[in-house]
């Protein structure tokens, strides 16, 4: 206590504070001059999948022995209700003519259907001649910005061809409309949702912030305490993050950038009401304002400090993912965290000490005998003294502990049982609204021909001269899932090595597309066992989307089933050497858990049953877990810490009435606010944030309302002394009860 005391003067003393403030200033104009912010280092192209991935091998293979197919490509949906007319098969191969002899930026092939007559191009049109796919392929090393750069040059050549604007017209119209759709067209559509998403997050959420806070606090001054340490706390963060990833120490992309904003102004002005709303309490019962604010800081700091770590240690567990996007959320969040952490334990004490009581104007808190002395003066009576009667919620818990638990358990645990029927899905394109161009044309691509045409799978095999290529085309030609297989391509190194374009009956980016892969690999494999081949499984590979998406859920799989435990085990830890207490933290522990299930289980019923979604993405349990169990340890961290401290001097259930009733109104304070930063995901058009804000929320409401005020004091209560065990806490209650029977 000693230390905090003196470490409270110094960041908050009479003269401290403004050399607080000064630091954080200085800090902030000098990073941002000297190194640049996350926005601008940011790389949405950044590969997802390890270089040992099965489809990452098969890519590389495919780029050596079929170079003039190993682009990306972006596939051109024509279409015009009653049929394409010749006009626009002659726009469309006079396109292909240009783009042949001047290629766009980034350009990697074009079939030559600029060569071909426009009656040739009859045959590859749907069955009712209303619409036709041409590809355009373009480098693997482009980038959204750049491949958008390049397909917005290509719709003016377009324009100008055809003398309107067929990316602007209606697919369900008469005039000829275009559609870009394919990896490339939804590789821009990705990178532009969250583009057009920084902004307006970030509007949302400081516009929602502040609202709570004035609705809450009812004072302009402290809304924006909190608001002000956030922005400083960025200031800071951005530089760092954007000069560690301009360095390549470090990764970053629009996504976890988002988030990174969410997260900061939810648990940072959590971290910031902890320490404001003890010091509003201390400014009731003691005159002086810098010996409030220090008791506040010395109090409460230790539980701040406690709560931070704990997210920081649990989303660095996230380093442990082998997938890019999971791997990369690590050190963003982390820092951030981090950073706003040492925000809510110095700048925001200098700006109380600075502010004093003046940062709850109007409603200034002040001592009965400063409410008395200030009613003389104004020639008022002075005030009744408040006297609550009301045993508020903690009294309502400890005098029914095993009613509470029983409801509250049966309640979440029957929300639980829902998460085990979720159904998940890889399939970017379910994320995009139903409007956005790549999924028009994909949705175009299905209705008027097979939906695998929008993303073949490329099936490699080294025969090792040992196997035909028209045997293995009939192999595969015959399997009840496969559409349609392209004639054997010889590679250009190894002449042993055969290519096969497959297009499957589903869609390519559907679960059963993805459970395709290992058959098709078997099949392979077997083939070449049949003829005499060794080791199959080292000369058959896939690449392509469905492939690729294979590999996401299985590496995404292993690092759920890694990172789950040992965020688990480090939370544990954690609470073990704060508490010191093993049964609080079994149970602490334990109702987090049932929590993040019960949240996952509700989240499920409103997605799926009210919002009408068939599946979730597959990130999400994960992303949801790390959040959840950090950020719902944080207020059980600041509860119990209250009922420890309270419990030395008083018997257990005064203290935890007592610890629950005084903390109830900033957690839940802090609760909203954070559900809410969360719940303005669900505003994007980005489905996927969509159902990753709605989960997380919920499960911040659960562990608001339920878990922290009534399942975690209740369990407690019904544990008593052994609650403390084998802490020495144990003991106080039985010398309690000896003195005052003496």
């Amino acid at each position: 206590m000693k230390g905090m005391s003196g470490y409270g003067k110094w960041v908050a003393g009479k003269k401290t504070k403004w050399i607080t403030l000064l630091v954080w200033i200085v800090l902030v104009g000098a990073l941002t001059l000297l190194w640049p912010a996350v926005n601008s280092q940011v790389a949405n192209n950044a590969p997802n999948l390890p270089d040992d991935a099965q489809s990452i091998q098969a890519t590389a293979i495919a780029e050596q022995e079929f170079p003039s197919g190993s682009g990306v490509p972006a596939l051109l949906v024509w279409h015009r209700e009653g049929g394409l007319s010749q006009d626009d098969l002659v726009h469309i191969t006079a396109v292909y003519n240009k783009l042949e002899q001047q290629p766009l930026p980034h350009q990697n092939f074009v079939p030559p259907l600029g060569k071909l007559p426009p009656q040739a191009l009859q045959a590859s049109l749907s069955e009712d001649l209303s619409t036709l796919v041409t590809p355009v392929l373009f480098d693997k090393t482009a980038d959204s910005d750049q491949l958008g750069e390049a397909v917005t040059e290509m719709k003016k050549i377009i324009n100008i061809e055809t003398g309107g604007d067929p990316s602007a017209a209606k697919v369900d119209g008469k005039d000829l409309s275009l559609r870009v759709t394919g990896p490339v067209g939804i590789s821009i559509d990705a990178s532009g949702l969250f583009q057009n998403a920084d902004v307006s997050l970030l509007i949302a959420t400081v516009m929602l912030v502040l609202v709570f806070l004035l609705v809450i606090y009812r004072s302009p001054i402290l809304a924006f305490i909190p608001l002000i340490a956030v922005g400083f706390a960025y200031g800071i963060t951005s530089p760092i993050l954007g000069k560690m990833a301009q360095e390549g120490w470090i990764t970053v992309d629009s996504q976890a950038v988002s988030i990174m904003t969410v997260l900061l102004f939810g648990a940072g002005t959590d971290y910031c009401l902890f320490l404001i709303s003890r010091f509003r309490q201390l400014l009731k019962v003691e005159e002086s304002k810098s010996r409030a604010l220090l008791r506040s800081i010395t109090e409460s700091s230790g539980a701040i400090a406690m709560s931070g770590f704990t997210v920081v240690l649990a989303l660095f567990a996230l380093l442990l993912a082998k997938y890019g996007a999971y791997h990369r959320f690590a050190i963003p969040f982390s820092v951030s965290i981090f950073i706003m952490g040492i925000a809510s334990l110095t700048l925001v004490p200098a700006l109380l000490a600075i502010f004093g009581r003046t940062s709850f104007f109007p409603f200034i808190p002040r001592t009965p005998q400063m409410e008395v002395e200030r009613a003389k003066a104004k020639g008022k009576p002075a005030p009744e003294p408040k006297v609550s009667h009301k045993k508020g919620i903690g009294g309502f818990v400890v005098s029914r502990p095993w009613a509470i638990v029983g409801v509250t358990v049966i309640g979440l645990g029957i929300l639980a049982s829902f998460s085990s029927g979720i159904k998940f899905t890889y399939d970017i394109l379910s994320s995009f609204p139903k409007n956005m161009e790549s999924r028009e044309g994909f949705d175009l691509i299905g209705k008027q021909f097979s939906p695998g045409e929008l993303a073949p799978a490329k099936l490699i095999i080294d025969t090792k001269g040992q196997a035909s290529g028209e045997d293995l085309k009939v192999i595969l030609g015959g399997l009840t899932y496969v559409d349609t297989v392209s004639d054997p391509q010889q590679g250009a190194v190894n002449k042993d090595i055969l290519g096969y374009d497959i297009e499957f009956k589903n869609n390519p980016y559907s679960l059963e597309a993805m459970g395709h892969i290992p058959a098709l690999l078997a099949t392979a494999e077997q083939a070449l066992i049949d003829v005499g081949v060794e080791n199959p499984s080292d000369h058959v590979w896939v690449s392509g989307q469905t492939a690729t998406q294979y590999d996401t859920k299985k590496i995404g799989d292993r690092d759920t089933d890694l990172i789950i435990p040992v965020v688990i085990g480090l939370i544990t830890l954690l609470l073990l050497i704060y508490l010191r207490s093993i049964v609080a933290t079994i149970y602490l522990v334990g109702t987090v858990i049932l929590s993040f299930f019960s949240a996952l289980g509700l989240g499920w019923i409103i997605i799926h049953y009210v919002m009408g979604a068939d599946a979730i993405q597959g990130a999400i349990p994960l992303y949801s877990f790390v959040f959840l169990v950090a950020l719902g340890e944080d207020y059980n961290i600041f509860m119990i810490s209250n009922i420890w401290k309270k419990r030395k001097s008083m018997p257990l259930k005064q203290a935890i009435a007592e610890g629950v009733n005084e903390t109830s109104s900033v957690i839940t304070s802090a609760g909203l606010i954070l559900a809410g930063t969360f719940a303005v995901l669900a505003s994007l058009p980005i489905q996927v944030l969509v159902q990753f804000g709605i989960i997380t929320a919920l499960g911040i409401l659960l562990d608001t309302f339920v878990v922290r005020p009534f399942l975690v004091p209740a369990i407690t209560t019904l544990f008593g002394r052994w609650a403390f065990w084998p802490g020495k806490h144990q003991e106080v209650e039985q010398a309690l009860s000896r003195s005052s029977e003496q």
